[in-house]
């Protein structure tokens, strides 16, 4: 059957990435991070249903970090995972409430990102898979440049492939090349649905400031998101200051 409109650009663009950096490979054993987001859910179901067409094998199992918010949707999230009858995991922790304490005001983002991310190879080993995949698109990719520039003093963001402790860890980011309105709008087309963490700063948080800033740059020009994000990869030292 031939995709039109959103169904084929997601699929094109996505097995554009996994083509490019060799991301999934036949007999991998991935693990699929869902933290209940568009982006997370959206790439499950895409990982899950091109089995049915593409010519190589893999085998998934969900990890769900419960950051143990009150209000979060974890509870739907495994209800959702359930029903799709794939083998997941729900690691319950208070990491939220933890980072978000009277002692850690300052920064709650990064020592829950810190802690979210050591569970997630602390199971990862536990469960044996050494491919870690994450929901990351071409929107998160430009907002941590700009985030790290702005906030951490350097230039740098994800990279669509990237090992940890010495090729003991692979994660992998096939939504490299999609951007978010193009997720959220296959999600709204396959009726896939997102839960909320209950985070009460995520709306407000350094990122939120990038993103906003970002998104009032775009209706400008059509081509200023794709013209940064080819930018990253067109890097003129010799016009960059040693200081």
């Amino acid at each position: 059957m031939k995709r039109k409109g959103v169904d084929a650009l997601i699929h094109s663009l996505m097995g554009k990435a996994i083509g490019k950096f060799n991301l999934i490979e036949d007999g991998d054993r991935l693990l699929v991070c869902v933290s209940g987001g568009y982006d997370s859910m959206v790439l499950l179901t895409l990982l899950h249903t091109r089995l049915d067409f593409v010519p190589v094998t893999y085998s998934l199992h969900v990890l769900h970090i419960d950051l143990g918010f009150s209000g979060g949707e974890s509870d739907g999230v495994e209800t959702y995972l359930k029903d799709l009858g794939l083998a997941y995991t729900r690691v319950k922790t208070d990491i939220g409430p933890l980072a978000h304490s009277e002692a850690n005001w300052e920064n709650p983002c990064f020592l829950c990102s810190r802690m979210r991310k050591k569970l997630i190879f602390q199971n990862a080993e536990k469960l044996g898979y050494n491919k870690i995949v994450m929901g990351h698109n071409r929107d998160d990719v430009l907002e941590t440049f700009f985030l790290n520039m702005a906030f951490s003093g350097e230039m740098s963001t994800m990279v669509p492939k990237q090992d940890f402790f010495g090729g003991e860890f692979l994660i992998i980011r096939p939504f490299y090349l999609v951007d978010e309105d193009v997720i959220r709008r296959y999600a709204r087309r396959h009726q896939i649905p997102a839960f909320e963490d209950g985070c009460p700063t995520g709306g407000n948080s350094k990122r939120a400031l990038i993103r906003n800033w970002l998104e009032s740059l775009y209706p400008h020009n059509r081509r200023i998101k794709g013209t940064m994000f080819h930018a990253l990869s067109n890097i003129k030292l010799d016009y960059l200051p040693k200081l």
